[in-house]
């Protein structure tokens, strides 16, 4: 996987976390402990001129650790994750329609509930219903290949049991997992406001932090574009600090990521919920989600824990 490796230090140079170690991408390839301490962020692969794939190593540790821990993730932190996520608890799919469903994914409807209830009676108005899951992602992040396949096929069992045949997402970790993973058409948010003239197209210059799954192929960014026309993209910080499960096992790293934003820009927009949480709570303080400002209800991201958690509760009701 690393063989072609040059060892030129340029992976090393754009990633936080093989700096602190001394690593490249090839004696990272070595280093099973620490597997989970990568944010898959895909920073080093941008930069290797090899185009080795850094997410890919990082997984292949993580598998390989799984195997050799009879299919548990051999790392402590992870125990409430897991509970919550494998068979999702606060599933909930008496809002479905058939046909078009909203899916707010995990981390919107926690960190930004009015806006969630505010689409949600929106698209019902539309005649879209709205489905509570988790698209699995978080699982396969650990490692867990075989309960993310079981975890992905009981999402497209349910899903299509429930007559959908487009999922509309809001989380670009949904987009990019769910695209990969399912047969179902899977469209943005921001695809479905255009097509129902919703929203207010926000003329002003905004900084839009990009989410790593988006930052190569940048779709949800163009979708983004026709509300914020003059979006100037921010990337110069390699992840939020959430990306890979990895905040736990580098919480300094993570840390620094959201203060270097919160340093150089006074007001910063994204289209992830947990990049917004995230970043306003590591010291970005006017971070929020675009959405917000698109629908006008101008929500900042809740910052407890326990009401995070409680905003995602609520759900199941």
């Amino acid at each position: 996987m690393t063989e072609s490796c040059v060892h030129c230090g340029l992976c090393t140079k754009n990633c936080s976390f093989l700096q602190k170690y001394g690593l490249d991408l090839a004696s990272f390839s070595k280093r099973e402990d620490l597997a989970y301490h990568c944010f898959l962020c895909g920073a080093c692969s941008r930069a290797c001129p090899k185009g080795i794939d850094g997410r890919a190593v990082a997984m292949a540790l993580r598998h390989s650790q799984v195997e050799k821990h009879s299919g548990k993730v051999p790392e402590k932190g992870y125990a409430a994750l897991l509970a919550e996520k494998e068979n999702y608890l606060f599933r909930n799919y008496r809002r479905s329609a058939k046909g078009t469903a909203l899916f707010p994914g995990c981390n919107f409807p926690s960190f930004f509930p009015e806006t969630t209830d505010l689409l949600v009676r929106l698209l019902g108005n539309a005649g879209i219903g709205t489905i509570f899951d988790c698209c699995g992602k978080p699982i396969g992040d650990l490692g867990l290949q075989d309960k993310e396949s079981r975890t992905t096929e009981r999402l497209t069992e349910r899903l299509k049991e429930s007559g959908i045949e487009r999922l509309v997402v809001l989380c670009p970790n949904c987009y990019a997992y769910l695209t990969a993973n399912t047969d179902i058409e899977v469209i943005s948010i921001y695809t479905l406001l255009r097509e129902l003239g919703i929203g207010a197209i926000l003329h002003e210059e905004l900084n839009i932090f990009l989410p790593c799954p988006d930052r190569d192929s940048r779709v949800l960014l163009e979708q983004l574009k026709f509300f914020v026309p003059h979006a100037v993209p921010i990337y110069n910080v390699q992840c939020c600090g959430l990306g890979g499960c990895a905040e736990g096992k580098e919480p300094e790293i993570a840390a620094a990521f959201a203060r270097k934003i919160g340093g150089e820009h006074t007001k910063v927009y994204t289209y992830c919920a947990s990049c917004a949480g995230q970043l306003r709570r590591g010291g970005a303080e006017e971070t929020t989600h675009i959405l917000t400002e698109i629908l006008g209800t101008h929500e900042k991201p809740v910052l407890s824990p326990v009401q995070s958690l409680w905003n995602r509760a609520k759900r199941i009701f």
